[in-house]
């Protein structure tokens, strides 16, 4: 007997949903091309909940690989990009869907200007779908040529009578005034929605994903389509993945363009520029608010023992803006950023070489040591922002094992955290995620340090 990869993950439960999904022609459709055109529209990207722009970098890489100048896209960095408890209750470092459509709306203004183009294309991840709509909605229709919304939890990560101003409740204010009306969309506008089908932890008819193990969400997995729009379903992918996955990439640039990519792969550049932001932390809450007076360094380090190869080839301190490089390195560098950041630990990121260029390299501090620490010689994490572990479904090995702290089935990790004795002290640890490795230095938190392996795909 012959199991699908879907099957194995999610059990016979599933099953159901699988086979509906087939008589419906969800599965193994592609979004259909929009009509041909000489040339892309600028291209506007707008990051989820709690994220960055950087999170869009290998999606600006597969553009720029295509032919799409680099000046001609913008992704935007919301400066508080969590969302807030009740959408009309201040709350520190958080912010409103009005924050957010306000936003939006000036970074649309800006690549309108600096491209001298009538209209621009939004291609939103999660709660960045949230704000696409509510600008579109809400008069900027006619400033707007393509959205595709990826992951965005249109009818809410959950349906309640309670909460009514939370922005993620499907029956409450916010999602409400999006939906009603016969047609979920705007017209003039050509949408297009990417979802998972049953990986998407935010779009679960079981409340466990979000603390609320054996509650009804009163959403599945079809939450993210949209009455009216060109909706697909990209198999296995998770919450991220669907906005960041070559395969995402694929179906963004073909609905955008009007035709199939030319390449998914990425084209190495000869010479690579790097720099970004560091932004912080305070309170607890990651925003994308400018760190200044932080030290960033970069190392090249070995791509077998992660040791440093000579000194630093980049050391800058953040201004004002918390703006750092730019750095000059090769496309073949494994490297090493060190992020030394007022009231945080000192950071250690272990990155994969850089294929291309890049200005949104950002770097936040990583979380403060805390109780669980305080017998650790050494705290190595596994960090990968743009998607989540999936096990069985990804070859996931931190340090030879796959790490205790990923949870198999629905993909709900992006981080995993091990903790060395002293003894183990400036060992080597090896962080594999499908084929991507890296290998990073156990740094002693005696000291205040963190090694993280962040992950590029």
């Amino acid at each position: 007997m012959r199991l699908s990869r879907r099957t194995i993950l999610q059990g016979a439960g599933a099953l159901s949903f699988a086979v509906a999904s087939l008589r419906t022609g969800a599965l193994g459709q592609t979004a259909p091309a929009a009509a041909p055109s000489t040339e892309v529209p600028p291209i506007l990207f707008v990051h989820g909940n709690g994220d960055y722009d950087a999170l869009w970098m290998t999606t600006l890489w597969r553009m720029e690989s295509n032919g799409v100048a680099r000046d001609r896209m913008l992704a935007i960095n919301f400066t508080d990009p969590l969302a807030r408890s009740d959408d009309k209750v201040e709350q520190a470092g958080r912010s409103s869907t009005e924050d957010q459509r306000r936003e939006l709306a000036a970074a649309i203004a800006e690549l309108k200007r600096r491209t001298g183009a009538p209209r621009v294309a939004l291609v939103g991840s999660s709660r960045g779908g949230n704000a696409i709509r509510n600008v579109i909605r809400n008069g900027g229709a006619g400033d707007v040529s393509h959205a595709i919304l990826c992951g965005t939890p249109n009818h809410g990560v959950f349906a309640t009578d309670d909460q009514p101003n939370n922005e993620f409740n499907g029956r409450g204010t916010f999602l409400r005034s999006l939906n009603e009306g016969e047609s979920e969309v705007t017209p003039g506008v050509a949408f297009l929605t990417l979802r998972s089908d049953g990986m998407d932890k935010y779009a679960q008819a079981d409340g466990r994903f979000i603390g609320k193990p054996g509650v009804p969400t009163g959403v599945t997995v079809e939450g993210p389509e949209l009455k009216g729009a060109t909706n697909l379903v990209l198999c296995a992918l998770d919450h991220r993945e669907v906005a960041f996955h070559p395969r995402a990439f694929r179906e963004i640039y073909k609905f955008i363009a009007g035709r199939e990519p030319a390449r998914i792969a990425i084209v190495p550049e000869q010479s690579i520029r790097l720099s970004g932001l560091v932004t912080g932390t305070p309170g607890g809450a990651p925003t994308n608010r400018p760190v200044a007076g932080a030290t960033v360094e970069i190392f090249r380090v070995d791509p077998e023992t992660g040791e440093r190869k000579g000194g630093a080839v980049h050391r800058s301190k953040t201004g004002a803006d918390g703006r750092w490089g730019p750095a000059q390195v090769e496309p073949a560098w494994p490297l090493e950023f060190v992020l030394t950041s007022p009231d945080a630990p000192t950071t250690h990121f272990y990155r994969s070489p850089f294929p291309r260029s890049s200005d949104v390299v950002h770097l936040r501090a990583a979380r403060p040591l805390g109780p669980a620490d305080k017998d650790a010689g050494a705290v190595v994490i596994m960090s990968r922002p743009r998607g989540y572990f999936g096990l069985p479904r990804d070859v996931v090995l931190f340090d030879g094992k796959a790490p205790a702290d990923v949870k198999p089935g629905v993909p709900t990790d992006s981080a995993a955290t091990l903790r060395f004795p002293a003894v183990d002290v400036g060992r080597n640890v090896v962080a594999q995620f499908n084929e991507e490795r890296i290998v990073a230095r156990a740094w002693p938190a005696a000291e205040n340090r963190i090694a993280v392996a962040e992950l590029t795909y």
